[in-house]
């Protein structure tokens, strides 16, 4: 069963979010602090974290890092904070997706949803070896995981997503909206500023030089390219 932790000091959204979650049989933690949801998502391992940033002790981007600091699991940031600028602070600070309240709730369950299958492992991987390797890294595609300099690289499941995508299709320009609809959903499209953050995390991750990257190639308006 899948475990959701709510992270909002707003009662009466952490008591909606916690209603509609145990109805479609989430198991659900919450915490109305940035400190309060440290500690809960150390103690119970969720499979996914719903955050607020506006939080009375901290600043949700403050939580985002702490989290990031020892486990990628999905991030799904729900927030008043609306303007383009705050969205890339958390997506950049490693945050998954990103709602604006007032929210519709299907949405944000779907959101949810698509947040879960992202980290999961792609069924029957685990029997389909695909291993790509570059002068610089090593991406294997049924462990999930990237090695650069003999080290595991340390992808959220999104950043994972994205590379997945990018490296299957070796070689091939892939568009900013079959992207955008790949990893993040059907109902994305537009949101070119989550590609933006997302292929300069790749970079910054895996490239040598993440100014002049030579695996991942940006096709002006039209879309990205990885290339060994």
């Amino acid at each position: 069963m899948t475990r959701v932790l709510v992270v909002d000091d707003e009662p009466q959204i952490v008591r909606a979010l916690v209603i509609n979650l145990k109805a479609r049989r989430y198991e659900v933690d919450a915490a109305s602090d940035g400190a309060g949801a440290l500690e809960l998502a150390a103690a119970r391992h969720p499979d996914v974290v719903v955050l607020d940033l506006g939080l009375p002790d901290m600043d949700g981007i403050e939580v985002i890092k702490g989290l990031r600091g020892w486990t990628r699991v999905p991030i799904l940031v729900l927030s008043a904070r609306h303007t383009s600028d705050e969205k890339v602070e958390a997506l950049d600070a490693g945050a998954d997706d990103y709602v604006t309240k007032p929210f519709g709730m299907d949405e944000l369950l779907a959101r949810l949803r698509a947040a879960v299958r992202r980290a999961e492992p792609a069924a029957g991987a685990g029997g389909d070896e695909v291993i790509v390797e570059t002068e610089g890294f090593t991406v294997d595609l049924a462990a999930k995981k990237a090695v650069r300099a003999g080290h595991d690289v340390r992808l959220t499941p999104t950043e994972w997503h994205l590379l997945e995508v990018l490296v299957r299709n070796g070689g091939k320009l892939v568009s900013q909206k079959q992207l955008l609809q790949e990893v993040w959903g059907p109902s994305y499209g537009t949101e070119t500023n989550y590609l933006r953050v997302y292929m300069a995390q790749l970079r910054r991750k895996l490239e040598a030089d993440p100014s002049h990257p030579r695996h991942f190639i940006t096709e002006p308006g039209m879309g990205y390219r990885f290339e060994r």
